[in-house]
């Protein structure tokens, strides 16, 4: 338990600031706690290790205050997301298998060119037809796919928040339900890996990054709620673009070391 009164603030600050701001950009799009707060933590000093390692753990937390948020602002369509959550699991549960026994490095460029591929579609159709929701189609296989990518490095939001909106989902919905989801997908991937995570998680930087990424879920959410669909998949789009690129370069610059997780 987290004394709250005991809790030195000064030193939590610049943490608090960058949960607040990641989390508001994931529960507002879909997208981007993971790579966003581990390039902050990594400005703010932390090892880029030890970034990751926070951002891990502290995102079973925020995504299931996401997913609360987003149920409240009824922007989760409930038999859609019954049918990402299981294959997600699973995927993920694959994931970790893969990612421990024999690694899968090797795909990350590949999707970070689809996702970038992705974001264009959607920038280039927000401004010209209008969204109108019909039965999504392979919806399975696209939980099993981006719990995989979550296991492996990440990739949950983007890979689903993307896929929906591209299919022709209403934008909302299509955050809503991916940001739903995520929380399920995020704390089986902890329950597989915990056993090498360990539990020491809540240091200075981890409690800071938690506080401000609950405290800003439901912005977020009532900011998808109100904004325009042509406005959020235009912004969705240029998010997925800036991650995936910011991910490609990583990898061309290996002494880079932002955007290291989607």
């Amino acid at each position: 338990m987290i004394d709250i009164s005991g809790l030195p603030w000064a030193e939590l600050g610049p943490f608090l600031i960058a949960g607040f701001l990641t989390q508001f950009v994931d529960s507002a799009l879909g997208m981007g706690f993971g790579v966003l707060s581990n390039s902050l933590l990594v400005l703010l000093g932390l090892p880029p290790g030890a970034a990751s390692a926070v951002t891990h753990r502290v995102e079973g937390f925020t995504s299931g205050a996401s997913g609360i948020a987003h149920a409240l602002q009824r922007n989760v369509d409930w038999p859609l997301f019954a049918r990402l959550v299981i294959p997600g699991v699973v995927g993920g549960l694959l994931g970790v298998w893969v990612m421990t026994s024999l690694g899968a490095s090797i795909l990350r460029p590949a999707v970070l060119v689809y996702l970038a591929a992705v974001g264009l579609y959607l920038i280039w159709r927000g401004p010209r037809r209008p969204q109108a929701y019909r039965r999504m189609k392979l919806v399975g296989p696209l939980g099993l796919i981006a719990g995989f990518l979550d296991a492996s490095g990440g990739g949950w939001g983007p890979m689903v928040t993307g896929n929906l909106m591209a299919q022709g989902m209403t934008p909302r919905m299509a955050v809503g339900t991916a940001n739903a989801a995520e929380f399920f997908v995020t704390v089986t991937v902890l329950s597989a890996f915990i056993g090498k995570l360990g539990l020491q998680s809540f240091t200075i930087a981890a409690t800071g990054l938690l506080i401000g990424g609950v405290v800003a879920t439901p912005f977020g959410a009532l900011l998808t709620r109100r904004l325009p669909s042509r406005r959020l998949m235009e912004l969705t789009g240029a998010v997925l673009v800036a991650l995936s690129l910011g991910g490609l370069i990583s990898r061309m610059f290996s002494a880079a070391p932002f955007f290291t997780r989607l």
